[in-house]
Parts: C-alpha cells; sequence; structure tokens
C-alpha cells in the first residue's frame, strides 16, 4: 500500500518538553519565584499535555482504523486471488478435458496432407494455414466436407443415370419381347398354312403330266 499523507495518521509530537518543563517547575528554581505564576505555568503545560494525549489518543485511532481497512482490502484481495486461483484450476482441468476429447473427426478418414495440398483450393493451403496446426485441420476437414458432397452429388447422378438406363434397357425388352411374340405369331401362322397346303396337296394329287412321245391306247 502507499503511504498515507492523511493528518489524522500524524503522531503528535513527545511531551518530552513539556515534562521537561513540570521538573524545572517543582525544581529548587522555582522556589523564590510567584506561586501564582508557577501555576499558570504549570496549568499551560498540563493543559498541553492533555491536548498531546488526545491528539494521540486520535492517531491511535486513526491508525486502528487505517489498519482494519488495510486488512479488509487484503483480505478482499486474497478472496480474489483465491477466485482467480480457482478459476485457473478450472479452466486447466476443462483444457485437459478439451485435450483429451475424442472427437469423431479423428476416425474420420481424410485425404493426406500431400493430397489436400495437391487437390485443395490455393486459399485453403496457404503459407500462414499450413503453419497454423489447428488452422490447417480446419481446412482439411472443409476440403473433405466439400469433395465428400461432390462425390456424393456425382453418385446421385450416376444412380439418376443408371435408372434411366435400366428404364429404357427393360423398354427395349418389352418391345423385343413384344416382337418376338409376334414373330413367334407369324411362324405359328405360316406353319399353319403350310399345314393345310400339304394336307390340301396330299388329299388331291395333282395330274401327272403325259409323255407326248407315247401312243395313246386304241
Amino acid at each position: 500500500m502507499a503511504p498515507t499523507h492523511d493528518p489524522d495518521l500524524l503522531l503528535p509530537p513527545a511531551p518530552d518538553s513539556e515534562l521537561d518543563a513540570l521538573r524545572g517547575l517543582v525544581s529548587s528554581a522555582f522556589l523564590n519565584h510567584d506561586p501564582s505564576a508557577v501555576q499558570v505555568r504549570a496549568g499551560a503545560l498540563f493543559a498541553r499535555l492533555k491536548a498531546l494525549n488526545r491528539a494521540a489518543n486520535h492517531a491511535s485511532r486513526a491508525h486502528k482504523q487505517a489498519t482494519a481497512d488495510a486488512r479488509h482490502e487484503m483480505d478482499q484481495t486474497y478472496l480474489g486471488l483465491q477466485n482467480l486461483l480457482y478459476e485457473k484450476r478450472h479452466l486447466e482441468r476443462e483444457i485437459e478435458k478439451c485435450r483429451q476429447f475424442a472427437s469423431i473427426y479423428q476416425d474420420v478418414p481424410v485425404h493426406s496432407l500431400e493430397e489436400f495440398q495437391e487437390l485443395a483450393p490455393e486459399e485453403a493451403r496457404t503459407d500462414d494455414v499450413l503453419s497454423d496446426e489447428h488452422q490447417l485441420m480446419l481446412n482439411r476437414l472443409s476440403f473433405e466436407l466439400s469433395e465428400r458432397q461432390r462425390l456424393d452429388q456425382k453418385r446421385k447422378e450416376l444412380i439418376k443415370e443408371k435408372e434411366a438406363l435400366l428404364k429404357e434397357s427393360k423398354t427395349k425388352a418389352a418391345t423385343m419381347e413384344s416382337v418376338k411374340a409376334h414373330v413367334d405369331g407369324l411362324l405359328k401362322s405360316a406353319m399353319e398354312v403350310q399345314k393345310k397346303v400339304n394336307d390340301l396337296v396330299q388329299s388331291d394329287p395333282l395330274p401327272q403330266p403325259t409323255n407326248p412321245s407315247t401312243p395313246a391306247p386304241t
């Protein structure tokens, strides 16, 4: 605490001179002096001693109060220091918990650092980023997320393309099946017609052609 200049804390001067003067009044040197003058002088000295005593008492009370105030301020400072130390220990425990926390990103397969430096946008892999381990990990995770979103979009597009091809294939298969059925029907009809033609030929054979060189019977 800085030194105070409060006048209430200033101690009064020592009463040595007043006490010496009182001793002198009762010494043999004042035996021939006027008793009234000696009495007045003694009264003035006693009044001075009382004033010094009051001043000493007042200064003593002021010092006690200043001491109590300083002790209270010290207690408050100590209490504040204890609170800060408690808060410090709490923060240290929380920091340690954060360091030991097993985040899911640690189990996520990400591009290697070499792949990140090769494929990531230039603003995500500057020298400042590469020198900051925390920011580098954030950028790598962000890049991994964007890559997975891009690949997922590509996967969805391929699925749609596959579904369209399957639909087209089914349509073509249905068309081919219809054509096959139609061809089978035509073949069946042709076979039936051929069978009928064969039946007709067998039941009514065509006349054999005659040889003009053979004489007719008489």
